[in-house]
């Protein structure tokens, strides 16, 4: 298994890197191309040696979140893994209902680990790298320190141990999270503000949402649903409070 595990590995690590450099360099050609399209939510464009070292931290996460889904991977192949293809193995409803749990499920856990990631002694070590994009681009959305990529990337490879799921499910679940992260980073708001206040987009992590944490670092630590910020008393807006000073600077 530790040679089939070691070449999944590497071929999963190649399908993310070049997913990850095909959509951010798409994204980040509509958003900012020509006049630009959305709302601006950075200060400026983002800067070209601050985009290189993006992709630098991304493609050196690669392996990292590549590996637990190898292992996933493989003990699926042997039968060892909570995850189907047959669509009737379980009720039809439970397709949708497993993609809300999973959703859910993850975004607890990411808000907690997110939230532990800004305490002062763990950082500078853990999570400054994703925070030198002050104006993120399209590319920052996978750039986390090796500490961070460790932490975050085996909890949904985990859940398949335990949770069923439809290998479509899993599947269309990992597409909403990339295009997610990308849009959320991109640097621009691609919903018209009137949208934002309704529901659903009021209810979830947007790029005005998730740009503020990296204006203000010290709130808005959510992945997908705005609601354990809220609960948690650390959602924060652009417009109602000065920024902090940069724990980078």
């Amino acid at each position: 298994m530790l040679k089939d595990l070691f070449v999944t590995t590497l071929a999963l690590s190649l399908i993310i890197g070049v997913r990850y450099l095909l959509v951010g360099v798409v994204t980040h050609g509509l958003l900012w191309g020509g006049a630009g399209r959305g709302r601006q939510l950075n200060h400026r464009p983002p800067v070209a040696k601050r985009v290189r070292a993006e992709i630098i931290a991304s493609l050196i996460a690669c392996p990292i979140y590549a590996l637990p889904a190898a292992f996933v991977i493989e003990l699926w192949k042997r039968g060892g893994t909570a995850i189907y293809d047959d669509i009737h193995a379980w009720p039809v409803w439970w397709l949708p209902a497993s993609f809300i749990v999973y959703m859910l499920a993850h975004d607890a856990f990411y808000y907690w680990v997110h939230r532990g990631l800004h305490h002062p002694r763990i950082f500078p070590w853990a999570h400054a790298e994703h925070h030198r994009s002050r104006d993120p681009s399209a590319f920052a959305s996978f750039a986390f320190d090796p500490a961070e990529a460790i932490a975050t990337a085996w909890f949904l490879p985990a859940l398949t141990l335990f949770i069923p799921i439809h290998w479509g499910v899993a599947l269309a679940l990992l597409t909403l999270m990339t295009a997610t992260a990308v849009l959320n980073h991109a640097g621009r708001e691609v919903w018209p503000a009137s949208w934002l206040k309704r529901a659903p987009l009021c209810w979830m992590i947007t790029a005005t949402h998730h740009d503020a944490h990296h204006k203000r670092f010290n709130g808005n630590y959510g992945l997908y649903f705005q609601m354990w910020d809220r609960w948690a008393g650390s959602e924060i807006s652009q417009l109602d409070r000065p920024s902090p000073r940069n724990p980078l600077t």
